[in-house]
């Protein structure tokens, strides 16, 4: 495969000339990290496999987007041609521009030793080797196969990192001048902290949000930093083959019931999920809700709002209506929690999560504030 003008085009796309990864980009042989991936169906996920259409491969390993490797406990490695896998992706080559922002906000620079946590294709592991030297990079992933299989590629490509199988959310191996997570967080382990050398940087993305947090250690063992105004998702820390189950239970009884309570919102129907200050916001007020949309035969609009303590929410937008009809029940009014935020944006003229400062204390606990606003992890 002439690979190589595949990845200039994808440094251009990504980078710029002058930039200090534009070589780690257009030197990277994606396609060989990623030979075979999930594409979504009708019916689940099919896996493709790279080296049977080498077109197909080169076009796919080298635009600017996410290639799902995992779905459940299910490798696409592993998976037969034209296989069909249900269920949420546990593993990724990221899309390179968010690679390279978070080695960017991570201030990679000649000279400093970094945990790149993740390992996932190894993608990030080998523009990290490239701008570092192999020797001054370590990734991580709690996946015995994913380390293997990347220890392998990364070996065939010239680039020979420490590969480490490993929870991130227990000790880490060694101690470091940087933390780049490609995996998000719910909050800032305490022992990343404790493995970060003095003035070492962190960086990571909060489970559940687009929020990017940056941040430096402090004398006192904590550290200090801000949410950075670029935007980020990764999937979340796992400690088993899979993420628990959806919560079918709770959408069974939301999806058409009535509701202990019926009311109207002034706002119609939001896609909450690409409504990244809505989203993040709303997150950090309820952790652990998952949304789902969907669109009637007449053009209404629906979505759900469902939590694990069993609240639910329901709201419909019906063709040409600014308002939506809301059905809730459970513990807690999930839809409530949202309009809230959404006056609030209306009040205020924007959000604070984005650009707020970060307090990290030395036990991990993370606190947000921005203009009188403050969350804490």
């Amino acid at each position: 495969m002439d690979w190589e003008r595949y990845a200039e085009r994808l440094a251009a796309q990504v980078s710029y000339p002058e930039s200090d990864w534009w070589a780690p980009i257009a030197a990277t042989p994606r396609h060989e990290l990623v030979e075979r991936w999930f594409a979504p169906g009708e019916r689940g996920w099919t896996v493709v496999d790279g080296p049977s259409d080498e077109v197909a491969w080169a076009e796919a390993a080298y635009s600017d987007s996410t290639l799902v490797t995992r779905i459940g406990p299910a490798h696409a490695d592993q998976a037969e041609p034209g296989q069909v896998v249900t269920g949420h992706p546990t593993s990724s080559s990221t899309l390179p521009s968010l690679v390279v922002t978070m080695l960017r906000l991570g201030r990679v620079t000649p000279g400093v030793r970094l945990l790149d946590v993740a390992t996932g294709s190894g993608y990030s592991a080998a523009l990290a080797c490239h701008r570092l030297g192999d020797d001054m990079v370590t990734t991580l992933d709690v996946d015995p196969y994913l380390t293997e299989a990347a220890a392998v590629r990364l070996d065939r490509i010239g680039w020979h990192p420490t590969v480490v199988t490993a929870d991130a959310d227990r000790e880490l191996p060694g101690d470091f001048d940087r933390i780049v997570s490609m995996v998000s967080v719910p909050r800032i382990p305490a022992h990343w902290l404790a493995a970060l050398t003095p003035g070492g940087r962190l960086v990571t993305t909060i489970s559940g949000t687009g929020l990017i947090i940056t941040a430096d250690k402090t004398e006192d063992g904590g550290a200090r930093g801000r949410v950075e105004w670029e935007r980020g998702s990764f999937m979340a820390t796992r400690s088993g083959d899979d993420y628990p189950p959806a919560l079918s239970e709770v959408f069974a009884q939301a999806v058409d019931q009535e509701g202990e309570e019926v009311t109207r919102s002034p706002f119609p129907v939001l896609d909450v999920m690409r409504a990244w200050e809505v989203w993040s916001m709303l997150s950090l007020k309820v952790p652990g809700i998952e949304h789902r949309t969907g669109t009637g035969d007449d053009g209404s609009r629906s979505t759900w709002m469902l939590h694990a303590d069993g609240s639910w929410a329901r709201a419909s937008t019906k063709p040409g209506e600014q308002t939506a009809t809301v059905h809730q029940s459970g513990p807690r009014r999930l839809y409530d929690e949202l309009d809230d935020i959404r006056w609030w944006w209306l009040h205020h003229g924007e959000l604070p999560v984005y650009g707020a400062q970060v307090t990290i204390s030395p036990d991990g606990t993370t606190t947000l504030s921005r203009g009188g606003w403050t969350a804490t992890l």
